[in-house]
């Protein structure tokens, strides 16, 4: 279980391939076990490395309010590429991690090679997500992370198809109660209260891919705006897909990311 100590945390990360490293950042709630799908194919052309971002997963779970500002796990990225040596990957990040993807890209674009967002924003989420989210984080509050868990799945409109799939429910709960509580809660506003990006991504000149799931309602719109935004960008809508490409629909996803990363490196 490899563990690295950045901004004085252990952080967990996973490791395998060789090649150029791809640096691959995980969602609100999520952790390096979202890549699962999409490890065994980049492995066989680059070297993977997929941190838990803290609060989250195997990593160390601090407990102020400061510890989870965007701008900290963005800090944790930076000092996780200059301690495994990973100068010039290609970052991708989704949701939560491509937001602290694109400040990695802003603040430090010199570390990448290439930057991918996938189910992600430049901006702050609008309101009624923004009160949605308070009202779960309050929960949060009162009863913890197995409520909090089951108020989710309740909100979410595939919950029926989703029930239907025990294993694969229960396996995703797991996962999700990797997640500190503070980490929940502090996030969660973190996000809220992000700043705008929008506006200094245009100042980006490195290879970019944008890649949404056509029913990620939040995040589609979002997604087209970066992509007019950044310069020579592209954007990849994958269909019948939701919030998780990655794991909705690994194939697809793999061969978009697969084909943009290997006409890079020109493999």
């Amino acid at each position: 279980m490899p563990l690295a100590t950045v901004n004085g945390l252990e952080i967990h990360y996973r490791v395998t391939g060789e090649g150029r490293p791809v640096v691959l950042v995980h969602g609100f709630t999520g952790n390096s076990r979202n890549w699962a799908l999409t490890v065994p194919a980049l492995r066989p052309y680059f070297r993977l490395v997929s941190p838990d971002l803290r609060g989250h997963g195997l990593s160390a779970k601090p407990t102020q309010p400061e510890d989870y500002l965007l701008e900290a796990m963005a800090e944790d990225v930076v000092q996780l590429i200059h301690h495994l040596g990973l100068h010039g990957c290609h970052l991708v990040g989704h949701s939560m991690g491509g937001m602290i993807a694109q400040m990695v890209a802003l603040s430090q674009p010199q570390l990448l090679k290439s930057l991918v967002l996938v189910d992600t924003s430049a901006e702050p989420p609008s309101i009624l997500r923004v009160q949605e989210r308070a009202k779960l984080v309050q929960i949060a509050r009162e009863k913890g992370m197995e409520a909090v868990w089951e108020a989710q799945l309740n909100l979410n409109p595939q919950a029926e198809e989703l029930r239907a799939q025990p294993e694969f429910l229960q396996v995703w709960k797991e996962q999700f109660l990797l997640t500190s509580r503070e980490a929940y809660i502090y996030c969660a506003q973190s996000i809220a209260s992000r700043r705008p990006l929008l506006e200094e991504l245009r100042s980006l000149t490195l290879p970019v891919l944008i890649v949404c799931g056509d029913k990620d309602e939040p995040f589609l719109e979002p997604s087209i705006r970066m992509h007019r935004a950044i310069p020579g960008s592209r954007l990849h809508i994958i269909p019948n897909c939701g919030h998780t490409p990655q794991i909705e629909r690994p194939q697809q996803f793999n061969e978009a990311l697969l084909a943009f990363l290997r006409e890079i490196e020109g493999l």
